[in-house]
């Protein structure tokens, strides 16, 4: 009697195993799709983002070169901090700011985005650059936050302590979330960088901070 097993044909898997086995093989595709389509979802939205330079050029001599629009608002970026870092440009760009703060709705939108801009991209400020664990919603429970900013001068004159402003970001979407006032001894700092505590916050607690990739789960045997 010729064994089933010696003609070297692969062994199909039981028929229970092969729901399991197309649900494993399912979601190690979306593993790799998901990431990969968000990322060129929002590449392709900067790129468009940035092409929009090319308005500046006159339809007439406008060229059609793909990505020249990148290279152009980065040509752009650079010829402005250049200029800023002029002391004749720096005077000319700060009367162009005092005829902004002239114009009443303009005035509030400019100078809102200029702090948050200051406070983000100063080599000196402190803005989440630092990620804390606080305990929220209530004791005993401990959430992930970040050190948004230094004390408030404001606040330390009225409550007589210092208290650490802590953004507590909401998950899966960090734009939205909680400025809380909270003192540094019930702050615990952790040794994670920003980027890692964003992942972490994105990803719903899935990604831990400092994996670096998802791991895809294999079939069954």
């Amino acid at each position: 009697m010729t064994d089933p097993d010696s003609t070297g044909a692969p062994e199909s898997p039981p028929p229970a195993a092969a729901p399991r086995l197309l649900r494993q093989w399912f979601f190690a595709g979306l593993l790799i799709w998901v990431p990969l389509a968000a990322t060129l979802l929002v590449i392709r939205f900067l790129v468009g983002l940035l092409d929009t330079s090319l308005l500046l050029i006159p339809p007439s001599i406008r060229p059609d070169f793909p990505g020249l629009g990148v290279v152009l608002s980065v040509a752009l970026v650079l010829g402005t901090g250049a200029l800023a870092a002029n002391f004749l440009g720096s005077r000319m760009l700060n009367w162009a700011e005092e005829l902004l703060f002239r114009i009443p709705l303009v005035r509030t939108l400019y100078g809102g985005v200029k702090k948050l801009a200051e406070t983000l991209f100063s080599q000196e400020s402190t803005a989440f650059k630092r990620v804390v664990l606080i305990e929220w919603p209530r004791p005993g429970l401990w959430t992930v936050g970040f050190q948004a900013g230094d004390p408030l001068r404001v606040v330390t004159e009225v409550t007589g302590q210092e208290l650490i402003p802590v953004f507590v970001p909401t998950t899966p979407n960090p734009t939205g979330g909680f400025i809380m006032q909270v003192p540094a001894d019930q702050l615990k700092f952790l040794d994670v960088s920003v980027e890692d505590g964003m992942r972490y916050i994105i990803s719903l607690g899935v990604v831990a901070p400092g994996a670096s990739a998802p791991i895809i789960p294999s079939a069954p045997r």
